[in-house]
């Protein structure tokens, strides 16, 4: 007699993208048994509609006649179910390669749970397997699966049937198939697997070398890895940055240059960038996945479920992302300290700021992180970028004020003891209360200016503590993001319009215009496409070089199309601002800052 719901999962039509799946449901005492799609997945916190997917959904007895299942709304069926066990099949249309969704093609085939795999309401807490199919022959002779699931029976391949505790477990798990490379490697002895899909040329033996640095640093500072397997799931593609955290796993989807290539002498952006994604996802073993709020586990998924504390769930593992690739050995301190400035650049450089405070960021990451539009850069601020420099300014504060007895280290890891390994949530104030209750101080006012207040922290006093200098500069080209210098040389401002071009289209098209700046008093809005100034053509490689060369007094003449009109505004560009951050490691400092740097960077005590 079936027990257990079983879901079998077959890539049936891969040049029509479409899964096929069906649902084996045991009998439940109930007259009907209530289905439903998730509307969103964890760690992504936008509501996206999964089942506008689905297709064709059709419901049998085991005996082979046909159920009558209703849709009661977007997202949820009833079925009768009499006290019988049934099934249920239906279709799902899968053609978005991200992290978050579900890909299929005749290359490969991806998916996360939430995507393809409807809720049995009753059963949702029963055990359940799940059986993954292989394609058509003709396409899959080479396919194999990647999964942090737990097998039951498979083959050489990695087909067959999997185990999951209940519905939670088994969304939770994403799934590749097809032909991939991999490596392995062990930490705290625990087997450690990266899978790479997509064409690339990467170094496997660099990742081999480098990724198990990244993990120890990170299960070190927690004093534990509460996992007996992990996966990092990498699709390779030519342009592209993004990951899922998963308690088990992690999708990862990069641009192939960002792999390390056997030819990298040395350690190249792309890379480094591609390190702190991996660095921050598997932070969220900790962090989010097993921390977790308490309004995420008091919620569903099938509507919005606000916190206030994305900033510590995100904005804390952004932090802590870079600082442990120092902390591990894969970059030095100048390495850091470039990524660091380029945060802060970004902080700097989102008007925003100055608007939207952190704790509103976080609980409406759902309409307008997730949703921004062409005034985004003037309305809001990232959870992920402020956040990351609240949790270094409450670092280097805590240090301070405790004399280099406590550090955000310390209140990472009663998060953990608290609220990590018992399962309890945390409440929406719950880090700042433990923040203050670990190191022994009164940190009200600085949570109060922090989360709910707009100013900028006091980054340079703060970081001067440490040994390192920092100033504000302007931008001195499309691609300065700041840096970690030698020294702090005299700079001056170059006269600017203050608006953002749309990337690679070519011609000047106005993506966004900054609030308060030269382009918003000329009425250049977002969407207007500049095409001369003071009469000279303008393509978008050209606008900074002329508006510097051409301003004046008298300001300059701006011919632009708006949709298909073409306009003439007068526009008075004015110095850029300062919102470029350089930082520099100041190599004589006393005994006492050289200690609190060391400490620092290394997670010393």
């Amino acid at each position: 007699m079936l027990t257990e719901l079983l879901y079998r999962i077959r890539p049936a039509r891969p040049q029509a993208h479409l899964f096929e799946v069906e649902i084996e449901i045991p009998a439940v005492t109930a007259e009907q048994v209530t289905l439903s799609m998730p509307a969103w997945i964890p760690g992504s916190y936008m509501i996206r509609d999964f089942a506008r997917h689905l297709l064709r959904l059709e419901a049998m007895t085991a005996a082979g006649h046909p159920l009558d299942c209703v849709k009661l709304d977007k997202q949820t069926w009833v079925c009768p179910s009499a006290g019988e066990s049934f099934s249920v099949r239906y279709l799902v249309y899968a053609w978005e390669l991200s992290v978050r969704t579900a890909h299929l093609d005749q290359t490969h085939a991806y998916f996360n749970g939430p995507n393809l795999l409807l809720c049995v309401h009753e059963l949702r807490q029963r055990p359940c397997r799940i059986e993954l199919l292989a394609p058509p022959e003709s396409l899959g002779r080479e396919w194999r699966v990647a999964t942090s699931l737990q097998p039951d029976v498979v083959d050489q391949r990695g087909f067959g049937l999997y185990r999951a505790a209940d519905y939670a477990d088994l969304i939770d798990h994403p799934v590749e198939m097809g032909q991939f490379d991999e490596i392995g490697f062990v930490v705290e002895g625990v087997e450690h697997r990266m899978v790479i899909a997509g064409r690339q040329h990467a170094d496997l033996d660099r990742l081999a070398a480098d990724l198990p640095r990244i993990c120890a640093t990170h299960a070190a500072m927690f004093g534990e890895l509460p996992i007996d397997r992990y996966l990092f799931l990498v699709t390779a593609v030519g342009d592209g940055y993004g990951g899922l955290e998963h308690r088990y796993s992690t999708s990862l989807i990069c641009a192939r240059d960002d792999l390390p290539h056997p030819r990298d002498t040395t350690l190249t952006d792309g890379y480094r960038r591609f390190l702190a994604l991996c660095s921050h996802e598997y932070f969220h073993l900790w962090n989010v996945t097993r921390i977790r709020p308490q309004a995420f586990m008091d919620g569903g998924l099938d509507r919005e479920v606000h916190t206030r504390t994305l900033w510590a769930f995100e904005g804390i593992t952004s932090y802590y992302d870079e600082l442990a690739l120092v902390r591990s050995g894969c970059i030095d301190a100048k390495g850091y300290l470039g990524m660091l400035a380029a945060t802060i650049t970004r902080l700097m450089r989102t008007p925003g700021r100055a608007v939207q405070t952190l704790a509103e960021s976080s609980f409406d990451a759902w309409t307008k992180l997730y949703k921004q539009d062409e005034n985004a850069p003037n309305a809001i601020i990232s959870y992920y970028v402020k956040g990351a420099i609240v949790a270094l300014a409450l670092d280097l504060t805590i240090r301070r004020d405790t004399h280099g007895a406590c550090s955000l280290d310390d209140v990472m890891r009663a998060l953990w003891e608290r609220h990590g390994r018992s399962g309890l949530g945390v409440s929406e104030h719950g880090v700042e209360r433990l923040a203050s209750e670990v190191s022994g101080l009164d940190l009200d006012g600085f949570f109060a200016e922090s989360l709910e207040g707009v100013a900028d922290p006091d980054l340079a006093g703060l970081l001067a503590e440490v040994g390192v200098a920092m100033r504000l500069r302007p931008q001195a080209g499309p691609k300065d993001l700041g840096g970690c210098v030698d020294q702090l040389a005299p700079w001056s401002a170059r006269p600017t319009l203050a608006l953002r071009l749309r990337v690679g289209t070519g011609e000047a098209l106005v993506q966004h215009v900054i609030r308060g700046g030269a382009a918003e008093r000329a009425g250049i809005a977002p969407g207007d496409v500049i095409v001369a100034i003071e009469g000279l053509r303008v393509t978008a490689e050209r606008l900074d070089t002329l508006v510097e060369r051409t301003a004046s007094a008298s300001g300059i003449s701006v011919h632009l199309f708006r949709r298909d009109e073409l306009l003439e505004l007068r526009a008075f560009p004015e110095p850029a601002q300062a919102d470029t951050c350089d930082l520099m490691l100041v190599e004589s400092v006393s005994d006492s800052v050289a200690s609190a740097r060391a400490r620092w960077l290394t997670g010393g005590g």
